[in-house]
């Protein structure tokens, strides 16, 4: 552990072609499961990669159950935990529980040799953003290249687990980062990791489930009785200050206002009725205009999310940090909605070329953008030359390049 903490772990010797026709085997570390972006985008890696790629995977949770967005979410009931199972991926776990309280995390030393052995039967090891390398540092130095995969754009704001990572990158136990956005790149430079160690590796969709649905268009409208012709906004996101749900919330209110016709769907982890902070919050914004809420739509996690974004007509965020390559635009982008957000992470660059409309972070400037979007929609969808761009196999592609390069 000492010569791992000072710099100096002998590494394997890196593998030649011929051993690449035997499987590769992978670890990743999670903290926990929780409907998050970062976790649907990391599975969906790990299922694509075990599919098209002679990799086998594996998944060592830390917590089995966490509170979330005012939401308790157990690992079991998790779309993305059943994905990886479905795949035939196992995913085991410690155990551990949230308990509200920030802070360090004691391991059992049961706990630890069973890292060193899921590590030591790996050829890599993969962290799902910066948190489980404090797992990592723990437990006794094992020879294997980890890579930690970033998915946010303000590392000032994950506690001391910048620090966890900026130490193990420094020994040499982190071999290398990945990161979802060129914003989050230049974020963690400026925090103190070295550029040479930062991959770019922009947030890609599947396509094919992604996608213009009349069918799935009518099926949602009529479960929320919405009808054919009126505009719909989605909001997919969780209820997190970084999602900036006032903001929405007050534009929300001046659209439904304007049009009488128009729907707000709000979708995601704590975006449910028995969130009191969200009933709180628009409350407050409704506060003389509780009419005008009988036209949101408050639907929590689903798992239906192409359907969801096939029945809207806008897709917005309004997130003022954290944000990378946001995937509900994306998403919602890829089903013929029309995307508009405030400038965070690489935002303006996903939208450029008349992909979208970038607007200030104010609750008049987001209506008027929603109109604007609503009357150029034909003009601002996603064109068919761009889905190539934002496919998701040639993220798997990027993945598995640094994932071999480090073995």
């Amino acid at each position: 552990m000492e010569a791992a903490m000072n710099g100096h772990t002998a590494r394997r010797p890196r593998r030649s072609l011929g051993w690449m026709s035997k499987p590769l085997h992978v670890l990743s570390l999670y903290l926990e499961f929780f409907a998050g972006g970062a976790r649907i985008l990391h599975s969906e890696v790990l299922g694509q990669l075990q599919q098209r790629y002679r990799q086998r995977h594996r998944v060592l949770c830390i917590r089995r159950e966490t509170y979330r967005e005012h939401t308790v979410q157990k690992m079991e009931d998790d779309t993305c935990y059943r994905a990886l199972v479905q795949a035939g991926i196992p995913v085991t776990t410690f155990g551990h529980r949230w308990n509200g309280v920030p802070g360090r995390i004691d391991f059992s030393d049961a706990e630890l040799e069973l890292y060193g052995q899921q590590a030591r039967a790996a050829d890599v090891v993969l962290s799902l953003k910066e948190q489980p390398i404090e797992l990592v540092n723990a437990a006794a130095a094992v020879d294997r290249p980890v890579i930690v995969c970033l998915h946010r754009s303000d590392p000032e704001n994950q506690g001391p687990a910048v620090q966890w990572l900026r130490g193990a990158v420094a020994s040499g136990q982190v071999t290398a980062c990945t990161v979802s956005a060129s914003s989050a790149r230049d974020a963690y430079v400026a925090v103190g990791l070295p550029a040479t160690k930062l991959h770019v590796i922009t947030n890609g969709i599947d396509m094919d489930r992604f996608c213009p649905s009349p069918e799935r268009r009518r099926r949602i409208r009529q479960e929320l009785y919405i009808p054919d012709d009126a505009p719909v906004v989605i909001f997919a996101a969780r209820y997190d200050a970084m999602k900036n749900v006032p903001l929405f919330l007050r534009a929300a209110r001046l659209y439904l206002r304007r049009c009488s016709a128009a729907h707000v769907i709000m979708c995601g982890g704590g975006m449910a009725a028995g969130n009191d902070h969200l009933r709180q919050a628009a409350a407050e914004v409704f506060d003389d205009a509780r009419d005008l809420t009988g036209r949101i739509h408050l639907l929590g996690i689903r798992a239906d999310m192409e359907a969801l974004h096939a029945a809207s007509d806008i897709v917005s965020s309004t997130s003022r940090t954290g944000e990378t390559y946001p995937l509900c635009l994306l998403e919602g982008m890829a089903c013929g909605a029309v995307a508009v957000a405030t400038e965070v992470g690489d935002t303006r660059a996903m939208l450029s070329g008349g992909r979208g409309i970038l607007t200030p972070a104010d609750g008049y400037a987001i209506a008027g953008a929603w109109e604007e979007a609503l009357a150029r929609r034909v003009e601002l969808r996603l064109r068919d030359a761009d889905r190539a761009r934002f496919d998701r196999r040639k993220m798997v592609d990027a993945y598995a390049r640094v994932i071999t390069e480090a073995t």
